[in-house]
């Protein structure tokens, strides 16, 4: 991100200044367009600014009036990169209705893109959060995204939170060095893992992005926005580096860790070139088979179709039991006998691990 850009409201062209110098020393226009070998017409177009300042006239000027080449070449330089961004100001004009559309309020809290009071300057802050040139870009990449997630019903919240969700964990992504992608390596990075749901987040977070790492994956973290209906995403980067990106959308431990396994049994079992968001009501064929492999990894079946009751319901004691043998969280098999109904959903919460980002009230 650019800071601290200095952005003069009014830049004049380098023939004024080239004017200035020839009244302060004396030296008319035909007497310097002599000495320079450069017809009078040039000298008062440059003067006007309707013709710039090349390299070779600017040695020329150097010689002749002392003042260093590399002074002229940068004042053309600013004045030309001043016409472009006014031109871009009166260009980007018609699109400042779609900065509109994106959460920029919340992306300046999260401290994603800088606070900026002109309507053009959001613009701006904001194209430059996404690395494109103009909102043409923006609608050409998310088309692309659309077409791959399109079955996702975390895709019905707005298109333009999730591409800056997504947005930001390509950003996080891209300072985590990653080796080259290795499923064997990733599959035992998972085994460590699993046994970190334990850990407070101080701990897991760290060690989990160090594993992931090691095995090609990049993972990060990103805070959800308002209206962020997704909990996860699984993407690659390139054929070498995997993403998984999750947010805290419900804020407890067995989704999360839910989550994570869901979004790693998309590498494992699904192909390069495809995108997941993950949302409410996943239905597809993909989605069933990273819900199993989620389901399994956290708590194995031989150890899950044994567990029932010694009474006529669970009780705290004896989940908190098996999750020891299991070698996993509590709130992950309280999650677990909820969503198959073994339990009422009102059950047992408070073994659930609650989870908030630093700095949330």
């Amino acid at each position: 991100m650019i800071k601290n850009q200095y952005n003069p409201d009014f830049v004049t062209p380098p023939g004024e200044t080239l004017l200035e110098t020839l009244e302060v020393i004396g030296m008319t226009q035909a007497e310097f367009a002599e000495r320079t070998g450069r017809p009078k017409k040039t000298i008062n177009e440059i003067i006007h600014g309707k013709a710039i300042i090349t390299p070779e006239t600017a040695l020329q000027f150097e010689k002749v009036l002392g003042v260093p080449a590399g002074f002229w070449i940068n004042r053309e330089q600013n004045y030309q990169e001043w016409l472009a961004r006014e031109q871009e100001r009166e260009n980007f004009g018609q699109y400042l209705s779609w900065t509109e559309k994106f959460p920029i309020k919340e992306m300046v809290e999260l401290g994603w893109i800088e606070k900026q009071d002109e309507p053009i300057d959001k613009l701006n802050g904001l194209l430059r959060f996404f690395g494109i040139a103009s909102p043409h870009q923006w609608e050409a990449v998310t088309n692309d995204l659309s077409l791959a997630f399109r079955l996702s019903a975390a895709y019905k919240a707005e298109p333009e939170i999730i591409s800056a969700w997504l947005r930001k964990g390509e950003i996080e992504a891209q300072n985590i060095n990653c080796e080259i992608f290795n499923a064997e390596e990733f599959r035992r990075s998972l085994d460590e893992i699993r046994l970190l749901t334990n850990a407070s987040p101080d701990i897991f977070v760290p060690k989990t992005i160090e594993l992931c790492a090691k095995a090609g994956v990049a993972v990060v973290f990103v805070h959800e926005l308002r209206k962020l209906r997704t909990s996860g995403a699984t993407r690659w980067l390139n054929s070498n580096k995997a993403l998984i990106q999750l947010s805290l959308l419900y804020k407890t431990d067995d989704h999360l860790w839910f989550t994570f396994f869901h979004e790693a049994g998309h590498i494992l079992l699904h192909g390069k070139k495809d995108i997941f968001l993950e949302g409410d009501l996943e239905t597809n064929e993909k989605e069933e088979q990273a819900n199993r492999f989620s389901a399994d990894y956290l708590i194995p079946p031989s150890e899950y179709k044994h567990f029932y009751p010694k009474g006529s319901f669970f009780s705290k004691a004896e989940i908190t039991e098996f999750s020891e043998k299991i070698g996993i969280a509590p709130g992950i098999v309280v999650g677990r006998l909820q969503h198959d109904e073994r339990i009422p959903m009102k059950n047992c919460n408070d073994l659930k691990r609650k989870l908030r980002w630093k700095g949330d009230d």
